[in-house]
């Protein structure tokens, strides 16, 4: 256990040396689930299937930056992701790891990039498809930009990626079972994550074992509406409230987004941020639930758990998705847990 002093709070981790800290979690994910995973031998932090059942399919490539699993390397396996590239904590994995894991799973019939949208994603999955467009891979793109208090409606397409995006991997890898196109797949991927929004509250920081001091503060009794999970700034900070009023809070905001002319099926993810108890989740869905069923909205599927987490940071998310009869079907078609999440 590595214990050091920040300028605010001292860090309790048990680490080995924090520059090893990425490469280290990988090596022990992979350990732990051999059946499951492999590494690249040329690029280690490309972790891809370890069935290799790639072949006559669309292919969905993933990645981001370390420190917020089972985002993203925790959603390789059947009906997910088929790979990822892992980045540095809190930041983008390099052009070169992307292409490694698109050449490693391309099985003839394209490659879906599916990612959160920030920048340094951006940047670099777009090197990585032009230079698998150069070796004849075809690629098409998907970005997650589901959190509604990171940019209003009208610029929607430049929110941010959060635990929405669980959304769009599953019916991205339902889609590429049935043995559709990669244009289908982009497409019908694209249109679960245009169909979801979601928002979250933090109370407390996480801690880079990197850097050793909370990325932020919050104060003793208050909390953040609409904190991204980098930290970036939210909506409003105030007393911090008792669930019912935080899950309230959340499903309102998402449903003025929404903006729905009537009732609606939708799906319901409630996400742990990393160091909020199972049991304060599910008081929270139970506030959402009650929004919901009050505007006469027909809840399909409640997940609740961590989907996408900021190391320690305690807090939580709430996702919606629309749905329909497709995203209905695929949503509910067989599928492997996340991985941390898996028994």
């Amino acid at each position: 256990m590595t214990e050091t002093t920040g300028a605010t709070a001292p860090m309790r981790k048990f680490i080995n040396d924090p520059e090893a800290f990425v490469d280290e979690l990988v090596e022990g994910l992979v350990l732990a689930h051999p059946q499951r995973l492999r590494r690249l031998a040329d690029e280690p932090r490309g972790v891809v299937r370890a069935d290799g059942d790639f072949a006559g399919r669309v292919a969905i490539a993933t990645g981001g930056g370390s420190g917020h699993l089972p985002l993203f390397v925790g959603y390789v396996g059947r009906g997910l992701a088929d790979g990822c590239s892992v980045g540095n904590l809190f930041a983008s994995p390099s052009s070169d790891q992307m292409l490694g894991v698109t050449q490693a799973i391309d099985g003839g019939e394209g490659v879906l990039y599916l990612y959160g949208n920030y920048g340094g994603d951006r940047l670099n999955f777009d090197l990585a498809a032009d230079l698998a467009a150069a070796e004849g891979i075809r690629v098409a793109t998907v970005r997650a930009a589901d959190d509604v208090a990171s940019a209003p409606p009208e610029r929607a397409s430049s929110r941010r990626g959060v635990a929405g995006i669980y959304f769009g991997y599953r019916i991205a890898g339902a889609c590429a079972a049935t043995g559709a196109d990669l244009d289908t797949v982009a497409a019908t991927a694209g249109r679960a994550l245009e169909r979801t929004r979601s928002m979250g509250v933090a109370v407390s920081s996480c801690i880079l074992p990197t850097v050793g001091r909370p990325n932020f503060e919050v104060p003793a009794g208050e909390m953040e509406i609409g904190m991204g999970l980098h930290g970036e700034p939210g909506v409003r900070r105030g007393p911090l409230l008792g669930a019912d009023d935080v899950g309230a809070e959340l499903a309102g905001r998402i449903l003025d987004d929404f903006a729905f002319d009537g009732p609606q099926e939708v799906a319901v993810l409630v996400n742990g941020l990393g160091a909020t108890p199972a049991e304060e989740l599910l008081l929270i869905y139970r506030s959402v639930h009650a929004v919901l069923a009050a505007a006469g909205h027909r809840v399909h599927r409640v997940l609740v758990g961590e989907y996408a987490t900021s190391l320690e940071m305690a807090g939580a998310s709430v996702s919606i998705l629309q749905l329909d009869d497709e995203l209905r079907g695929l949503l509910d078609a067989d599928a492997d847990p996340p991985i941390t999440m898996a028994g």
